[in-house]
């Protein structure tokens, strides 16, 4: 199929990539490897190069930095059209979403859609897990496009991408959106609302006037510069930035305290309820257990309750080779449960997430994958050795927030085993009950 020009309007395009028909001439381009002084710079994601750790036969170079994106070489030559805003001018609203806000929610909304409204705005939405984040992006979005303003809402991870995509389909169902990420199928086109991964966001150059980043601190997009410059770069020049997460870094933190970024905060659900409080167990040698095919005491104690009712649970474990383990551990206990271990590189993830969703199983042993951007209904969850250094404060606060999101189940069990209270443990129950010390003052 013929590519359409419209696919180079703010994208950079290989020479490999453009299609034959197109003619060239006026296209903007670009020499993929810049030399500047004793440096190779990549013009797709800035990486300065080393000549000698860059070299390719031929006196050609290559950037290492965004190779999943396909190689950029000193062959590779870019091309862009500026972005032109060629869409539809919107004589009635495109929101289709009939949903209500809460009086807290559409405060944060209306700031919202002020800081889409400004030049160069940069805001932080800072808001407890369940808050109802995208529903409060809905309004300024829609005054976004009908402003004729390019529209991008970005993730670090393909998992958030992929569960807001229907989302937004719902809710703006008579225009096209673009779900880009390593593993979709669909060939790229024009429009002017797209939903992708930070790394997609090295595919494009001042493409954008607004530009949302969700889960602003999630790996691999906090502390990136590679993924940082991509934000940067597929943003126009006076677009405005609003980031969201519940769990803001320090860095973001002291942006805020420099006014160079403005906040909103809601320390509420959507459903008025507080976030459900971490309860801390204590069990020494729990990993010779699993490692012996036995679950830990506290564990089996916690199941066997939950076996009372029929709602689904998680099991989080601090590395990947937990997981086998810690499974054969299950089977041999609980022979009749259904479950499954999923990770980052698991080709069924999807499939095993759908399946928990459907009621087809009843558990899921996890790494830290599954700490953010996916929503179950009256889900419980057990934490093995949330001491570990592999959980970080805000992973540990994200994971108790998979609990309680559902209106008619706004509580839930968040059981962290451990073997010592460390301070990441410490910061993480205190988050929350700070969060939910706030909310209190709401009087929801």
């Amino acid at each position: 199929m013929r590519m359409p020009l419209s696919n180079l309007y703010g994208r950079l395009v290989t020479n490999l990539e453009i299609d034959e028909t197109i003619k060239l001439d006026g296209l903007t381009a670009y020499s993929g490897i810049m030399t500047k002084g004793k440096q190779l710079i990549c013009r797709r994601c800035s990486s300065r190069l080393e000549f000698s750790k860059n070299h390719l036969q031929g006196k050609r170079y290559y950037c290492t930095q965004c190779i999943i994106l396909g190689r950029i070489s000193s062959a590779t030559t870019l091309y862009t059209i500026p972005e032109p805003n060629l869409f539809t001018t919107w004589k009635k609203s495109p929101l289709t979403w009939d949903g209500q806000l809460t009086s807290q929610q559409e405060a944060c909304a209306n700031e919202v859609r002020q800081i889409f409204a400004k030049p160069a705005a940069r805001h932080l939405l800072w808001a407890v897990t369940g808050a109802g984040k995208t529903e409060m992006l809905f309004e300024g979005i829609e005054a976004a496009l009908m402003d004729n303003k390019r529209v991008c809402l970005a993730s670090p991870r393909v998992d958030v991408c992929i569960e807001l995509f229907p989302r937004l389909q719902a809710a703006f169902n008579e225009i096209d959106i673009c779900l880009l990420h390593g593993k979709s199928t669909n060939p790229y086109k024009y429009t002017q609302l797209v939903v992708c991964t930070t790394h997609q966001l090295l595919r494009f150059q001042e493409a954008f006037d607004v530009m949302i980043v969700d889960e602003v601190d999630a790996f691999p997009y906090a502390q990136n510069k590679l993924l940082l410059q991509a934000t940067t770069q597929a943003t126009k020049k006076g677009g405005s930035s609003l980031y969201l997460t519940a769990t803001p870094s320090e860095e973001l933190l002291r942006e805020v305290r420099l006014n160079r970024l403005t906040v909103s905060y809601l320390p509420v659900r959507f459903h008025g309820h507080k976030l459900p409080e971490i309860k801390v167990v204590f069990e020494k040698s729990w990993e010779k257990k699993i490692k012996k095919g036995h679950l830990p005491k506290k564990l089996v104690l916690r199941i066997n309750h939950w076996l009372k009712r029929d709602d689904p649970f998680l099991v989080f474990v601090p590395k990947i080779w937990l997981l086998q383990p810690v499974m054969q551990a299950f089977k041999k206990k609980f022979p009749n449960l259904k479950g499954e271990t999923v990770y980052s590189e698991d080709p069924d993830r999807l499939e095993k997430v759908k399946a928990i969703r459907s009621g087809e199983m009843r558990y899921l042993i996890t790494t830290t994958i599954l700490e953010r951007g996916v929503t179950f209904a009256n889900l419980d969850v057990f934490v093995l050795g949330a001491d570990d250094k592999t959980f970080s404060t805000a992973a540990l606060v994200q994971i108790a927030g998979r609990v309680g999101r559902n209106v008619n189940r706004p509580h839930g069990d968040v059981i962290f085993l451990c073997s010592d209270y460390t301070a990441t443990l410490k910061k993480a129950a205190g988050q929350i009950k700070t969060m939910n010390r706030k909310a209190r003052r709401l009087k929801v």
